[in-house]
Parts: C-alpha cells; sequence; structure tokens
C-alpha cells in the first residue's frame, strides 16, 4: 500500500464531548439520505472547531475517537456494480465486507440506492477471516441471494479501501457526520494501490426531515458537496481498463482541491 503524511486531529478532536455506541443506536439511519462532500485536511481542522463550538459530539469506543475501516468491494466479472453507477443507474447496489479493526467485528453489507436517492443498508455479521471469501458460508450466501440481485458465486472480491474514520452526531442526534481520512485503495484484479493522500470524504447521514446545522458550517467553509463513490474513484485509479470517463472528472476535482497529482494505473 502506498503511504503518505497525514495531519493529527487528535487535539482538534479533544474539544468535542464524547458520545457511546450505545446511544448511537437511536441514529443509526440505515435509511437515510445521505450527502457527500469533499475537502483537505487543513479545511477539516476549521470545521472541527466549529463543530465543537456547535456542540457536535464525537463517537468514542474503549478511549478511541479516529476508527481504522477495513472494506473489501465485490462484483461481478464484467463490474455490474461498478458500470450501473457510471451509467447513472438510480437504482443500483454494492455488496461489500467491512471490518471495525479495532473491535475485530466484520459484517456482509448490502447497499441499496432507490430512484429518490434514499440509501437503505442491511447487513448481517461474519468472521473477519470471510472479508475475501464468505463463499463457504451458507448463511452468509444465502443472505446475498435474499437481499441483492446476485448469487455468492457471481461476486468475486475487487477492491480493498482503507481509511480512518471519524464520527461526529448533532447534539439533536437526528443527524451523523462520517469523516473519512488517508484514503488508500488496493484492487485484487490488478494488483495496483492508489492513494487520494490528504483528501477528505464527509457523508452527512440524515433522514430528511430535519434541518442540518454542519451544512451551514461546511457552506462557511466553502466545502462544497461533491457525488463520490469510494469504489468508483478507486476502481477508477487502479484499472486502465475499465469503462470510467465519467468519473476521471471527479478524480480531477480531487486534485483541485488537495493540489495534487493523483495518478491513474
Amino acid at each position: 500500500m502506498i503511504e503518505c503524511s497525514h495531519l493529527s486531529f487528535s487535539d482538534s478532536l479533544d474539544a468535542l464531548s464524547p458520545i457511546t455506541l450505545d446511544e448511537m443506536d437511536s441514529i443509526k439511519l440505515m435509511n437515510r439520505i445521505d450527502s457527500k462532500y469533499l475537502t483537505d485536511e487543513a479545511h477539516l481542522m476549521e470545521v472541527l472547531k466549529d463543530a465543537a463550538h456547535a456542540g457536535y459530539r464525537v463517537l468514542e469506543a474503549e478511549g478511541v475517537r479516529i476508527s481504522p475501516y477495513n472494506s473489501v468491494y465485490y462484483d461481478t466479472e464484467v463490474l455490474r456494480m461498478f458500470m450501473d453507477h457510471h451509467n447513472r443507474r438510480l437504482v443500483r447496489q454494492k455488496v461489500r465486507t467491512r471490518e471495525y479493526v479495532n473491535s475485530g467485528d466484520a459484517f456482509l453489507e448490502i447497499k441499496r440506492k432507490n430512484n429518490k436517492g434514499r440509501t437503505n443498508k442491511k447487513r448481517i455479521g461474519i468472521p473477519n477471516t470471510e472479508l475475501l471469501d464468505f463463499s463457504s458460508d451458507i448463511k452468509a450466501c444465502e443472505y446475498v441471494a435474499e437481499k441483492s440481485w446476485f448469487h455468492a458465486y457471481e461476486l468475486k472480491p475487487v477492491l480493498s479501501t482503507r481509511f480512518s474514520r471519524i464520527t461526529l452526531v448533532n447534539p439533536a442526534k437526528t443527524e451523523r457526520l462520517t469523516i473519512d481520512t488517508n484514503l488508500l485503495f488496493h484492487n485484487y484484479r490488478t494488483e495496483q494501490d492508489a492513494t487520494l493522500y490528504d483528501a477528505v470524504i464527509i457523508e452527512l447521514k440524515q433522514d430528511g426531515r430535519t434541518e442540518s446545522q454542519m451544512k451551514g458550517i461546511l457552506l462557511d467553509h466553502r466545502v462544497k458537496s461533491m457525488r463520490i463513490s469510494k469504489y468508483c474513484i478507486a476502481v477508477t485509479l487502479t484499472d486502465k481498463n475499465a469503462r470510467s470517463g465519467r468519473f476521471k472528472t471527479k478524480v480531477r476535482t480531487i486534485e483541485k482541491t488537495i493540489n495534487k497529482k493523483i495518478n491513474i494505473q
């Protein structure tokens, strides 16, 4: 994996009050509207300061406020899920496994986006030894067949994403904000690696019925909304044979945001 230097957010996060996983149960927002934003680490520092002043709380688990995640995205031989996104299909799915590194918990997740922009996520627990291959897990295979458009035998691990996540919650507990930094990708089909350097992907998750103070904070710091898929950007960067023309313009937007050239394989 490619490594690069990153800013430390420890001091900024110390200014926020903690929220526990148990308290987060009421705002899982498994059926939600997602709004994504792109910025860099320097601007994130300022956003975190304003978030603290506004009373936002940071998820803390066993004293840790920045959590490492590993995700593995599955797709068909012809990259059906990638192409559905590239071709602007409104109703689409993603199948992935995800490990919460600190706890060791792992899940098989199926995300579906409908034609009204709402995202629904369903998941079941799996052993973390099955992140790259759950084909021998009968329960997991049945789950894929029941909850997705695919069968497990059609799917192979295509790409892994590693990143560090900060999770914020507003005082009213009506929204969650996930902040992903240190994004690293590995493509299992091409064996190519990529990184987004100091780019930051922010995702605001809400049920759509309440106003968001965070949207105002992001606007104040000129953090722009951007439809971005970590999976699709990663495939674009690591697979020269993938039909990814539409996503290459998003790569250029990321480059302008971080003022750095990102190599496309």
